[in-house]
């Protein structure tokens, strides 16, 4: 397995460095590589084989060997891996110090905020696009859901930017957020294919 860092993470480093919050990064770091651990164990535990994972602003990207071949039940407890990972670094964070304790709950805080967000491809999105796989099968509902998450991330991405410059970060991750959304809607129709393929062989 390869586990590769996103090529936006650069500027935010230098976002920080130059806003002398270097440090601040570093456990912004910490939190990232520790939300993902959570998704990569419950991916092992579901007995799935994991080819790469590519750390990003919000999270990361797992890309499993043969995604055809695993189930729906398997793709929700794998997208709730990171969210439980971040509770449980949350919950660890109270026998630290008090100063990093404080910017650590801040930080899984925000991440864990931003991730529950049920859109793709965010965690909340993994969450509900596995459950909609499980109770309602159907290929247009998976299209219509596309549609949502990319007027839902358009929205939080204007909100953001009405806000600058005192929202440079999160304005950041919401534009690779949306980015991330319009590659996936752009493909949809090629998803839902695939999507179908999948379906037919869950039912």
């Amino acid at each position: 397995m390869r586990i590769k860092l996103h090529l936006l993470c650069i500027p935010l480093v230098f976002v920080m460095i130059f806003s002398g919050q270097l440090a601040y990064y570093a456990i912004i770091l910490f939190s990232l590589l520790w939300h993902e651990a959570g998704h990569l164990v419950a991916a092992v535990m579901c007995g799935v084989k994991v080819k790469s994972c590519v750390i990003t602003p919000y999270g990361g990207e797992i890309q499993f060997e043969n995604p055809a071949v695993v189930q729906a039940s398997s793709l929700l407890w794998i997208a709730l891996g990171g969210p439980i990972a971040t509770i449980i670094g949350i919950g660890l964070a109270f026998f630290m110090p008090d100063l990093l304790a404080t910017k650590l709950i801040n930080v899984q805080l925000v991440l864990l905020a931003v991730n529950i967000v049920p859109i793709i491809p965010l965690d909340g999105g993994r969450i509900l696009l596995a459950c909609l796989f499980l109770k309602y099968p159907r290929a247009h509902v998976i299209e219509l859901y596309y549609w949502l998450s990319f007027i839902v991330a358009t929205i939080l991405i204007l909100v953001t930017f009405k806000f600058l410059p005192q929202s440079i970060f999160l304005a950041i991750i919401n534009l690779f957020i949306w980015l991330q959304v319009l590659k996936e809607w752009r493909y949809r129709k090629y998803r839902v294919a695939f999507e179908k393929y999948v379906m037919n062989r869950l039912t």
